[in-house]
Parts: C-alpha cells; sequence; structure tokens
C-alpha cells in the first residue's frame, strides 16, 4: 500500500512523460557540475540557438560567473553583437520575422529543460531527418511536424528514415529507425557530446542557482553530520546516570 501511495505522488518528470508518448526519448546523461561542457554548451548556444531563440530570464554577467568566464572571455567568446555584460540573452530575430519565415515565433528557452526534461532536448537534438513534405526538408522523431530546421547538421550530417511496412497507407507514421544519408563534421560519438553538452547548458539556464544551491546544500549536510556526533555526545552525556 506504502508503495502504491508513492507512485501516486510521485511526480511524473517530463522526460518521463514525453518517452511514453514518442517512444524515442535516450537518457542524456548530463552532469550539471561538469563546467567544461557547461562551456562548450554555451558556445554551441550561443553559435547554433541564440540567432533564433532567446533567454531571456539569464544575463551574461550572471552567466560568466557561473561558467568560471572573465569578462574577457565572455565578451571575446560568446558575446559578437555589441551586448553588454548586464543584458540579458536576447536573440536578434524579431518575432515578425520569425512568424513569417518558420510560420512561428521560436520560443524562448529559458525554461525549456524545466519544461521539456534533458533528456527530450538530447533526443529531440539527435533524431532529426530528412523529409522532403516540410518547408524547411526535416523533420524530427520526437517533435513530429516540427518547425524549426536542423541547425546542426553540419555538425551530425543528414538521416533518413527507414519504415515499417505501411498501416493503411500511413507511411509516415510506421518509421522505425534513422540511418546516416550524408557524414556530418562530426563522429556520431562526437555528435552527441554536443547534444549532451547543450542538454547540459539548458538545464544550467533553467535554474542558474542550482549549482550555487548544489554547492551549499554539500556544506549544510556536513555542518548537519558534524552537529549530529556533538548532538550524540551530548545525549549520552545527559542520560549516563538514566538506568
Amino acid at each position: 500500500m506504502l508503495a502504491a501511495l508513492v507512485a501516486l505522488i510521485a511526480p511524473v518528470s517530463p522526460s518521463a512523460a514525453a518517452e511514453g508518448e514518442s517512444g524515442v526519448i535516450q537518457p542524456a546523461n548530463n552532469d550539471l557540475g561538469n563546467i567544461a561542457s557547461l562551456q562548450r554548451g554555451a558556445k554551441y548556444f550561443v553559435n547554433y540557438c541564440l540567432g533564433c531563440h532567446s533567454a531571456k530570464y539569464v544575463r551574461y554577467n550572471r552567466l560568466a560567473g557561473d561558467l568560471r568566464l572573465t569578462e574577457d572571455q565572455l565578451i571575446e567568446n560568446l558575446m559578437f553583437t555589441g551586448e553588454r555584460p548586464f543584458d540579458t540573452m536576447i536573440s536578434a530575430m524579431s518575432a515578425e520575422d520569425a512568424k513569417r519565415w518558420f510560420g512561428t515565433a521560436p520560443p524562448d528557452l529559458s525554461l525549456i529543460a524545466r519544461s521539456r526534461g534533458t533528456d527530450w532536448i538530447y533526443s529531440y537534438l539527435r533524431s532529426f531527418y530528412l523529409d522532403d513534405e516540410r518547408p524547411t526538408g526535416a523533420n524530427n522523431l520526437v517533435l513530429e511536424a516540427t518547425a524549426m530546421p536542423h541547425v546542426l547538421w553540419e555538425l551530425q550530417g543528414w538521416q533518413e528514415p527507414v519504415f515499417q511496412s505501411a498501416v493503411d497507407g500511413d507511411e509516415k507514421a510506421n518509421i522505425e529507425r534513422l540511418e546516416p544519408a550524408s557524414e556530418g563534421m562530426l563522429s556520431k560519438v562526437e555528435y552527441d557530446r554536443v547534444a549532451r553538452d547543450l542538454a547540459n547548458f539548458l538545464e544550467y539556464l533553467s535554474e542558474p542557482v542550482q549549482l550555487e544551491r548544489r554547492r551549499l546544500g554539500i556544506r549544510v549536510i556536513l555542518f548537519l553530520l558534524v552537529f549530529l556526533v556533538f548532538a550524540y555526545m551530548l545525549k549520552k552525556e545527559y542520560w549516563k546516570h538514566v538506568r
């Protein structure tokens, strides 16, 4: 009964929900404490994502502090259009232009990891495939009919779908797997690391304070452990004459 109650009240993660819907979600296995991964993820985000997507709840100088970058490193590597260190990460593309070009305005990505989960992001970035029926020439297994083009195609290369037997003439609904159609600049393992670094960085964006919160949590636990020793010794002293 206790196990059933826990199962009922336990929150369902976005990744788990997405896996139930698509069946193609793979674990990202990202490590938020890996600063090098976060730095690489920030580089990929600025170069491939920020042109269309904003992260309006995060400031550049906060990013530099958390990722252990100096202001010179921040300006040289992550700021290219005249932003100031205290500015938020806003895309230069207007919502009107984006809607005209892509049919919808790209969402702000500040909270996408909390909404979708890192596993969903990781799988989404790995699941683009060629589709001549889409305006961008690409579709995605995780998010069918996505309006987003495959902006990382130069790194990953292109994939093509392999179909199962058609059911009721609906061949598109029966994609069995994706196979490489052309090679990219990176190997599969290297591209998977890019996707993982981006998912890691987007998890950081969703709650920048969690890095500090985790460090503080370790200190609090250590303090409580030390306090427990003293509390136990004090209890032994008070109760040593009680039989």
